[in-house]
């Protein structure tokens, strides 16, 4: 994922993590950063800049967290329709494809997510 002309911060990684509303963004970030990494929740479901996680965040690592408009909907009692979930995956699909982990939510709590990720970056750092 990283520009060949930019060296990763191998020492030291920034962890991006990305997804729609209610997938547990700011809870893995919290578990990563118990655990010592540098982590980024970025927003990019609320922007139009497709590119906008790469440009401002610039993370060695991005980690994607899927999560269904159901499961959305409960976790953050969101008064919004399925339409604006889908909106929401359409701002995330640049995101989606240039992620280095992605994660269901769906299938995991909170402890799943931040195993999945720990095993993932424990591999690669």
């Amino acid at each position: 994922m990283n520009d060949p002309a930019t060296p990763a911060r191998v020492d030291n990684p920034l962890i991006g993590i990305v997804g729609p509303c209610g997938a547990g963004k700011s809870t893995l970030v919290a578990g990563l950063e118990r655990h010592g990494f540098r982590c980024r929740h970025i927003a990019q479901e609320h922007s139009y800049a497709k590119q906008m996680w790469k440009v401002i965040a610039k993370p060695d690592i991005l980690i994607y967290l899927g999560c269904s408009f159901e499961n959305s909907t409960n976790r953050r009692n969101l008064n919004w329709t399925p339409a604006d979930h889908e909106e929401q995956l359409q701002r995330l699909a640049h995101a989606r494809e240039h992620a280095d982990l992605f994660i269901d939510t769906n299938t995991a709590d909170e402890s799943g997510v931040l195993a999945q990720a720990l095993e993932f970056l424990k591999s690669r750092i």
